[in-house]
């Protein structure tokens, strides 16, 4: 019986030396138990390796028996400590809203010690709800720093999914994610990026039927898509739920932004762009190109509108309009103002009268 022990022994402490798993290990052992058992009972009495093997398979059965005990004892015991850890935690009262671990207040500290953010900003941004439409080249780039910011929640809308092309300017996406679709993508990255906030994707195109009931659970709309027929939509439905309207637009080397926000006497997109262009006057990224930083450019700047929305800090651009030249390192901005006859919003002086 000393041999099968020293035999266990050696075969637990080599396995811990290897690196072997735990539950590795405790089969090896369970497999020598029962070689061990079937040795007492397939030889005759008083053969040498019964003999070396203790001799009799009464004392195995007995710390066989013994060791099952210990391991209903254990479960059991495990068992009874989760139920009350769960009663406990039922029981104990709820964490603050807006409130931050150590780790939080860490990651936030830039951000705190700016004066026109501080810790009501940072709380704030913890209690803020942002929709971003579309996680491509505009989005990618928002969606992230909206993460790093401590955005508590999160909303990603996209119906398309992770494309070779996409990985030039999409900088949330990885090349493991083609063909995944594009929320998740975004979902997983923002996640890992700052697990400290809530991600709620959307693996759908923005539709009628859906968008006052979506916009309606969320403070800012960033609209980041790449067709007129979406942003006329997404306009209309943040004006009818009084959400400002963070609006991003790309052309080759050229970028703009602007924040739509009728609400707070700002005109809307509508506004500004009556109708959509004729086919072929502004051509898509695909058919004109962009330039690959160009996104992450304009992208940052939609999330920057955001956060000094959400945080009421500083002047976000309502009533203006922020131009990018990249091929010529320029900037400006021009005055936009509402329109009085604006089928969107031209009535909201009428019904404030």
């Amino acid at each position: 019986m000393v041999l099968v022990l020293i035999m266990a022994a050696a075969l637990w402490g080599l396995g811990h030396l290897m690196g072997t798993p735990r539950q590795a290990r405790l089969i090896m052992l369970g497999l020598l138990y029962v070689a061990v058992l079937g040795l007492q009972v397939a030889l005759p009495d008083g053969h040498p390796l019964r003999e070396a093997t203790g001799g009799s398979a009464a004392p195995w059965l007995i710390f066989g028996g013994m060791a099952v005990l210990v391991f209903l004892y254990r479960q059991g015991l495990g068992r009874l400590r989760a139920k009350a850890e769960e009663k406990e935690a039922e029981e104990a009262p709820a964490k603050p809203k807006g409130t931050f671990s150590t780790t939080e207040l860490e990651r936030y500290a830039r951000h705190i010690v700016l004066r026109e953010i501080g810790g009501p900003g940072q709380k704030a941004l913890k209690e803020a709800r942002v929709l971003v439409i579309g996680a491509g080249g505009l989005g990618a780039p928002a969606l992230q720093y909206l993460a790093a910011a401590g955005v508590g929640t999160i909303g990603v809308i996209d119906d398309d999914s992770v494309e070779n092309a996409n990985l030039q300017r999409q900088v949330i996406h990885r090349d493991a994610d083609i063909g995944m679709p594009k929320v998740f993508s975004a979902e997983a990255a923002m996640l890992t990026q700052n697990p400290h906030i809530t991600v709620k994707p959307y693996q759908r195109r923005l539709t009628e039927d859906i968008a006052s009931e979506l916009f309606a659970d969320y403070d800012v709309i960033l609209d980041g898509t790449d067709n007129f027929e979406t942003r006329y939509l997404a306009n209309r439905a943040a004006v009818k739920a009084g959400l400002p309207l963070i609006s991003g637009a790309l052309s080759q080397w050229e970028g703009q932004l602007s924040v739509f926000d009728p609400a707070n006497d700002a005109p809307c997109y509508e506004c500004i762009f009556p109708e959509a262009p004729a086919p072929g006057l502004a051509p898509s990224c695909a058919e004109a190109g962009v330039l690959g930083p160009l996104p992450g450019v304009v992208g940052a700047m939609m999330a920057v509108e955001a956060v000094k929305i959400a945080t009421d800090a500083g002047a976000p651009l309502r009533g203006e309009m922020m131009i990018y030249d990249a091929l010529w390192g320029e900037t400006r901005k021009i005055a936009l103002r509402r329109r009085a006859d604006c089928p969107v919003c031209g009535d909201l002086d009428k019904s404030r009268g």
